[in-house]
């Protein structure tokens, strides 16, 4: 089927119904642009936001979805009210989305959901057999081995929607019988490579949000500044790909234009490559395999002369190293890891503790929160809520000192 253009057409002719978890993020609005360029294609079915709620009218105005759903139930009535004489049915809450996404009309769910909060809703796709294109890294980090096992159990596909995990699995188009020696995850290094630890102590808020090559929310932002981005997604890569923790490498690539890469075991090395834009990934995603034309800008060798490639620096940056260690613990411990770093950025974006501050709380709650070797749904949940309680009063209680503010 893979060799013949036509059947591929015909099988994507059939207009697929996308639920957009997310729709008002960076992800969501990316989305909803390549849905604009291929509408004959795909139907935004559901649209979910946390409370943006005059973009997502707007939103519902434009694509006509079936469904919308506010997390913020005090706004649902606003936007009925905007959406009146519409045919758009109006829900809240997140016990909504987790039940609508298993409307037997989706085809696909694009999990674009900021943190913790899009495992129950995902759970709950892959147990109706939906096509997840996963750009919520957090529900791999925190329940990887539940995840992975439902999906093989329900036959369900999951698409990565992230740059990097895109490129691998882009990589691995045909290489189903070639053993993986190892992968390569390519960084940015956010706005901060090569910045001293002094350096870092006095950094604000607005120098943080400012990243040399992309253009993404504000918690994924400051997590690629600190580069625990880059840990989440090294967690990520182990379960989406069936990967030992020395199968994963990481790698600063400050251009951006190499995603990520595979290497074989004859030693040869596949990358995927071009300019920064989330469009294209999610393209692949909704498609897949199918490769869709579009107008999207291409990458030019001769503008780019020089790739450059260095190590990074996990001293400075100890979010990475403390992302291996939770991935080497196994567990329940990267849901801690999780967790602590929401409300770590939280605490950071709201001007409570300072940018090192972030690897400080990080590692207490490593140290001190309740490990689980086996977890189930419950201990997820009851970790996740254990280490945000924990998290909160710890930034309460921290010296301004140890704060580095």
């Amino acid at each position: 089927m893979f060799h013949n253009p036509q059947l591929r057409k015909d099988k994507l002719d059939r207009q697929k119904n996308i639920a957009i978890l997310g729709s008002t993020g960076s992800i969501g609005t990316q989305a909803l642009e390549v849905i604009r360029g291929n509408e004959e294609l795909f139907r935004p079915f559901l649209l979910t936001a946390q409370s943006n709620a005059d973009l997502l009218i707007a939103q519902a105005l434009q694509f006509d979805p079936a469904y919308v759903i506010i997390c913020d139930k005090s706004k649902q009535q606003y936007i009925k009210d905007a959406l009146t004489g519409t045919k758009v049915q109006v829900l809240s809450g997140i016990e909504a989305i987790t039940e609508m996404v298993t409307h037997p009309e989706i085809n696909m769910v694009l999990t674009a959901m900021v943190g913790f909060s899009g495992l129950e809703p995902t759970i709950a796709a892959i147990q109706a057999g939906k096509e997840i294109a996963l750009a919520n890294k957090e529900t791999l980090v925190v329940a990887g081995e539940l995840i992975t096992a439902l999906a093989k159990k329900h036959n369900v596909k999951i698409l990565p929607v992230d740059s990097e995990h895109s490129a691998i699995f882009q990589c691995l188009a045909g290489e189903e019988d070639n053993a993986i020696e190892k992968i390569i995850l390519t960084a940015s290094g956010g706005p901060f490579r090569g910045k001293t630890l002094e350096f870092l102590s006095t950094v604000l808020r607005e120098d943080a949000l400012k990243h040399p090559n992309w253009v993404m929310g504000a918690k994924i932002t400051i997590d690629s500044a600190s580069l625990m981005n880059k840990g989440l997604e090294v967690i990520e890569a182990k379960w989406l790909f069936g990967l030992k923790t020395e199968q994963i490498d990481v790698i600063v690539h400050p251009q951006s234009i190499v995603h990520s890469m595979v290497q074989f075991q004859d030693g040869s090395i596949k990358a995927q490559m071009g300019l920064p834009d989330m469009k294209l990934p999610i393209q692949y995603a909704f498609a897949y395999p199918q490769r869709l034309k579009n107008n999207f800008k291409r990458f030019d060798f001769v503008s780019y002369p020089n790739l450059t490639f260095e190590k990074p620096d996990i001293k400075t940056f100890r979010n990475l190293a403390l992302a291996f260690d939770a991935l080497n613990k196994g567990g329940n411990m990267p849901c801690i890891i999780n967790a602590a770093n929401e409300i770590a950025v939280s605490g950071f974006l709201n001007g409570h503790i300072g940018f090192l501050a972030m690897s400080d709380l990080i590692e207490t709650c490593m140290q001190k929160i309740t490990f689980v070797n086996e977890p189930s749904l419950d201990d997820y949940l009851s970790t996740d809520k254990e280490t945000r309680a924990f998290a909160q009063n710890l930034i309460q209680k921290m010296p301004l000192k140890a704060l580095h503010i």
